[in-house]
């Protein structure tokens, strides 16, 4: 979890050695996201914090590289 301004953002990071099998950000799929976006709202629900802006990223590690996906899935 991150702060950007009055944003809370989850992120996701993931890498892969190789794209044979599809990108890192293809690995998150819809019941995944489904998943991250209930410990989300748990989490924010634990904190009291139910007035917030939620953003969800995810962040690609390439070997040569980093993508930085902001925004990647919603709520």
């Amino acid at each position: 979890m991150a702060a950007d301004g009055d944003t809370i953002v989850f992120c996701e990071v993931k890498t892969r050695l190789s794209e044979k099998f599809g990108t890192p950000a293809e690995a998150v799929e819809a019941h995944k996201q489904r998943r991250y976006i209930d410990i989300a709202r748990y989490f924010l629900m634990k904190l009291g914090r139910d007035d917030v802006n939620v953003r969800f990223d995810v962040v690609e590690v390439f070997a040569d590289s980093i993508n930085h996906i902001e925004n990647a899935f919603g709520a």
